[in-house]
């Protein structure tokens, strides 16, 4: 008997009890005539009086989706199979599956998304079902149809749902024919540049260009103007490509600093539909979401039945089952718009978990509970963290996780990753490391929670925005949910705020840690070696009575601070900064596999988590993050790595995608000279200043490392005269 393409859904009220929450993932029985399921609180087991249980099921994507599938999997004693790219072999997501298989290169075009090699893995596995999880190819109608040719389930909508709700310019449609309110815009198949052009200028300046498949802001571009309308469209169609192997677009007028609101929503068989709230995800940069909140705040309990009930009403109109998030934009004055429709679980799905205590289970019954039934209570955030760096324009991040530490979950904080102390980041794929999802009470204890969570959450080894999201999550708009789109630009500097240059205490801070792991090293080599006369040797059980003072110098930023540290009688240090002497004492101690300082300075008592690498000490505490470095002498120092002739220089590591200039162009200052590739997104390098091209060092289709030069200019009689 063929499988059925998409499965519906039950809806389960978990335990009052916060507590015991588990995990929501679809899951389906193989679809057979006159199914009979059972759902068996906590145990999650499903069992059938007819056909046969799925024993296998194949996780069709990679990161944390594809171990949050595999961890629900393993509950309900359900084998998992994973495939990975050849840039994943060692991926926490391959080593926890049942079994592997490789399907290609690292690019995702020849491997997560070819949808004939993950077919052929679930044929050789005997998997009966194949999971997509989100990205990729979990809104595909061809893959889903091909799903069903090949008796495969696929966990997800109908392929009909996908197809209208996953091309923009139908859904768009079909939501305004169901009385949902949509923007002006233009959905057409005339896809020339000259008539997309046209009805921009019809439109109206802005306007947003948008891939008419995918999202999580891919192919999306807004043009405030026509002169910037042809080389946005290029860029849009260029990376909707990319992601989706579809170029196509749609225009649509762009709101000034709207809301994102989306509904959660979950359909049946028997064309019952409900929805479960929204979620604010207003706060974003590049179009993609960087955190997320449930409720959305300063919504009435009337505008929020509004935005439910259109919701259901959107959903009903493609017969949709399973779950699904319709998204709005919604105006100062909550007036709200169609945007799309997700067919798929989002990254953001946990805050409505948390703020509904529900849980999805696939069955063959209707929705078990009336909308009336569905009670909100407390408030979620989900911060998304990312290896990026905010200060330069977020610009993703490649490299090892060196060392990783996070904040212990509980029944109300969620820690949803793919990857472990020591893996790789991958420049092939999006950068984000993990979710971290808090509940609370109320919004504002969620947002306190949050702030602690944050803190807790340790990365070292490449840049992240876990100091941003601190900043963002404690500014006064923030905290007052005056959040719009535009959040992050309004409030750039304030978010983005320079380096402060570290306090002498912290410094003082810094400088013990070194000694002490120093005398923890020299106690060890003095033990082994039974030298009772080392000053520092504690195994003869006592010190030598001496005094002394070294000078030691440490790096904040890019200054050196000279400190004098007098070693004490008694085991405490004088440390003098400047024109200033502290009083110091401490100790280290373990606790959870973690080196702290305990420390005591000029008789304030602080903790931190210590952790030197290399030329670094860096300090972990409630109050923050401090970085200080031990300075290189200059005789091992690295050459500087500056442009040559003042050209730009790769911002990240990334496959150079489009080259438009070659030696002898003469070019303007932001003239666009190339693009590249990284972490599924494209970034347009342009010329630093007017002048002629030297030479182009890559092409198309080439690796750059980061912060190697990309063109060379020739140099101007200026410059060699200044030279000279």
């Amino acid at each position: 008997m063929a499988a059925a393409s998409a499965v519906s859904v039950l809806l389960v009220a978990a335990e009052r009890n916060r507590w015991h929450r588990l995990p929501s993932l679809l899951l389906p029985p193989r679809w057979v005539e006159g199914p009979t399921w059972v759902w068996r609180q906590r145990t999650m087991k499903y069992t059938t009086t007819t056909g046969r249980n799925i024993t296998k099921v194949l996780i069709a994507n990679r990161g944390e989706i594809a171990c949050r599938v595999m961890r629900t999997a393993r509950k309900l004693g359900v084998q998992s199979v994973a495939v990975y790219s050849e840039a994943d072999r060692n991926s926490m997501h391959v080593d926890m599956a049942d079994e592997a298989y490789s399907i290609g290169p690292a690019p995702s075009q020849q491997s997560y998304l070819s949808m004939e090699k993950i077919i052929q893995v679930a044929k050789t596995s005997a998997a009966q079902a194949i999971h997509p999880g989100y990205g990729f190819l979990s809104e595909n109608m061809e893959f889903a149809e091909l799903c069903k040719q090949e008796g495969i389930i696929f966990i997800g909508p109908p392929p009909s749902a996908i197809r209208d709700m996953g091309i923009k310019s139908t859904s768009k449609s079909i939501m305004a024919a169901a009385g949902v309110p949509v923007v002006e815009g233009y959905h057409g198949e005339d896809q020339s540049d000259q008539c997309l052009k046209e009805h921009a200028g019809r439109i109206g300046y802005p306007v947003m260009i948008k891939a008419v498949r995918g999202g999580g802001g891919k192919g999306m571009r807004i043009v405030r103007s026509e002169q910037e309308f042809q080389e946005q469209l290029e860029s849009a169609r260029r990376e909707a490509k990319k992601s989706f192997n579809d170029d196509a677009v749609l225009i649509e007028k762009f709101v000034d600093t709207p809301r994102h609101v989306e509904v959660q929503v979950f359909g049946d068989h028997h064309g019952n539909a409900v929805y479960l709230f929204e979620r604010d995800c207003s706060v974003q940069r590049r179009h993609q979401k960087i955190i997320e909140e449930a409720p959305a705040p300063g919504i009435k309990p009337e505008v929020r039945k509004k935005l439910g009930e259109a919701a259901v009403r959107a959903a009903k109109a493609v017969n949709y089952v399973g779950a699904g998030t319709v998204e709005f934009i919604m105006d100062s004055k909550h007036n709200f718009y169609f945007m799309e429709m997700n067919t798929r679980l989002q990254v953001e799905h946990p805050v409505t978990e948390m703020i509904t205590g529900t849980d999805l289970i696939a069955a063959g019954e209707k929705i078990p509970l009336s909308q009336e039934e569905i009670t909100l209570q407390g408030h979620a955030f989900e911060a998304r963290i990312y290896a990026e760096d905010p200060s330069n324009n977020f610009m993703p991040g490649a490299g090892p996780l060196v060392h990783l530490s996070t904040p212990r979950a509980d029944p109300s904080t969620r820690i949803e990753t793919g990857v472990r102390q020591g893996d790789e980041v991958s420049v092939h794929y999006d950068p984000m490391i993990a979710k971290l999802v808090v509940w609370a009470a109320d919004r504002q204890a969620a947002l306190t929670k949050l702030r602690y969570s944050l803190r807790q959450y340790n990365i070292i080894g490449l840049h992240t925005n876990i100091d941003f999201l601190l900043n963002l999550s404690g500014h006064p708009e923030f905290e007052a949910g005056n959040v719009h789109t535009d959040f992050i630009p309004q409030h750039h500097k304030e978010l983005l705020l320079s380096r402060k240059a570290a306090a002498k205490e912290s410094l003082c801070q810094a400088a013990l840690g070194l000694i002490l792991k120093e005398k923890a090293m020299t106690d060890a080599f003095t033990l082994q070696a039974h030298d009772q006369f080392s000053p520092f040797s504690s195994s003869s059980g006592r010190r030598l009575n001496i005094s002394y003072t070294r000078n030691m110098t440490l790096k904040d930023g890019k200054n050196n601070v000279a400190i004098a540290v007098t070693y004490n009688h008694d085991g405490s240090y004088s440390m003098q900064i400047e024109d200033k002497t502290f009083q110091v004492l401490g100790d280290l101690y373990s606790e959870e596999d973690c080196t702290y300082l305990k420390c005591s300075v000029n008789g304030v008592a602080s903790k931190a988590k210590l952790i030197i690498l290399e030329n670094t000490i860096y300090l972990f505490s409630k109050e923050g993050s401090i970085e200080i470095d031990i300075p290189v002498p200059k005789y091992l120092s690295s050459v500087s790595s500056e442009g040559t002739q003042g050209g730009p220089l790769a911002p990240m590591t990334g496959t150079i995608e489009k080259v438009f200039v070659k030696a002898g162009d003469k070019v303007k200052a932001g003239d666009s000279l190339m693009v590249m590739i990284a972490m599924k997104m494209e970034h347009t390098i342009k010329a630093p200043k007017d002048g002629t091209i030297k030479k182009v060092f890559y092409r198309e289709g080439a690796q750059a490392n980061r912060h190697t030069p990309l063109v060379e200019f020739e140099e101007e009689e200026s410059d060699k005269r200044e030279s000279e």
